[in-house]
């Protein structure tokens, strides 16, 4: 009896390569795209800091509207950053209004990106 013997082209070889080698890159896409959005949080959260000083300096900067800076500021922002958010006001003669908000993490393993600080100086009326 004779058995046949099927000749292996070398297509039939790497049948499902394809698939290993993009689950072995996946884990780098999804690093990074993770640190894509990263980096646009922490833009984002500039930006809502710089939102809040310049809002909270220019209530403050106003005679009838003293003392409501850090309400202004706070409201001026996306209530998911403005938990974390300090805004300092003071000065008679020029207000100063610093905001320093909190950058959150979608990155595992890093919790911390520290804070972005914005300040906005505007003359009293």
């Amino acid at each position: 009896m004779r058995i046949l013997k099927r000749r292996t082209m070398g297509r039939d070889r790497d049948r499902g390569a394809a698939i290993l080698e993009f689950a072995g890159f996946l884990p780098i896409l999804l690093l990074v795209a993770m640190a894509g959005i990263q980096l646009g949080i922490i833009g984002y959260a500039a930006s809502q800091a710089g939102t809040a000083a310049r809002a909270a300096a220019r209530t403050e900067s106003q005679e009838d509207l003293r003392g409501q800076g850090r309400a202004t500021g706070l409201a001026a922002m996306s209530d998911w950053l403005a938990d974390g958010t300090v805004i300092d006001v003071g000065g008679t003669d020029t207000v100063t209004a610093t905001a320093s908000v909190s950058i959150p993490s979608v990155v595992p393993g890093i919790k911390d990106f520290g804070k972005a600080v914005k300040e906005v100086t505007m003359p009293a009326d």
